[in-house]
């Protein structure tokens, strides 16, 4: 099993590349499959302790690694028994980055579509070159609202996209799952807080994504999604377990 001084020397290495946040997921990923999944097990382990304990390097890396888990899963074959194995090693806080299910509210996808087809009579592809090219914020945040995750896709390589406008696609309220999954996948946005947050309070939100966000939020926002009714409850406990860890 991999000690805490080992978990040490692997987010050492992460925290030492440079370069995008998918290439430090990317490496996230090599690291966790040089272990079998009861070691992998324990790394993570060890990895979010690091980084509730406050320990900058960990803290840093700690959305790549859980990223990873998701985005990088066909680099770790054995990804789909790492639950039941965490619950067996009693590695609570493990096995809840894996937590799968339908989110908390479903969104009804005709009303979705009829909406789109409402808002924009172009064809698609032209929506989506323009939602990536255009300089016009009004028309950037009409194309931001749209459902259809491709849109969201270009949307969100637009350089002219800002955080304030990201956050308020991440609350957006009806919501189809996709593009919210889009926003958490565009590592130049998911990697701020406030993008985070509103993702996680999200209730058409896919849990499978909310469990890898809950481990970056901090104290405050913990203690505010444990008592949040809305969200789904796989995240309210999993809040709530995290600051009774501390």
């Amino acid at each position: 099993m991999p000690s805490r001084e080992e978990a040490k020397s692997v987010v050492r290495r992460l925290h030492a590349l440079s370069g995008s946040p998918e290439i430090v997921r990317k490496a996230a990923a090599r690291e966790l499959a040089r272990w079998d999944p009861l070691d992998t097990n324990e790394l993570l382990h060890h990895i979010l302790l690091l980084a509730r304990g406050g320990w900058e390097p960990a803290t840093c890396v700690l959305g790549s690694v859980v990223a990873a888990l998701g985005l990088e899963a066909a680099s770790l074959p054995y990804a789909d028994s790492m639950r039941r194995m965490a619950e067996v090693q009693s590695l609570t806080s493990v096995a809840d980055l894996f937590e799968t299910g339908p989110a908390q509210k479903e969104f009804d996808e005709g009303a979705a579509a009829r909406a789109d087809a409402k808002a924009f009579s172009q064809s698609l592809g032209h929506v989506k070159q323009q939602a990536r090219l255009t300089r016009d914020p009004d028309v950037l945040a009409r194309l931001a609202a749209v459902s259809d995750p491709s849109v969201v896709r270009n949307a969100l390589l637009n350089p002219r996209l800002t955080e304030p406008l990201v956050v308020r696609m991440a609350a957006r309220r009806p919501a189809r799952p996709e593009p919210l999954v889009e926003i958490w996948k565009a590592t130049r946005w998911s990697s701020r807080h406030a993008v985070r947050r509103a993702l996680a309070f999200n209730p058409y939100l896919p849990p499978e994504v909310g469990v890898k966000i809950v481990p970056l939020l901090n104290a405050n926002d913990l203690a505010e999604l444990a008592g949040d009714a809305s969200v789904h409850p796989s995240l309210r406990e999993q809040a709530a377990r995290l600051l009774s860890k501390g």
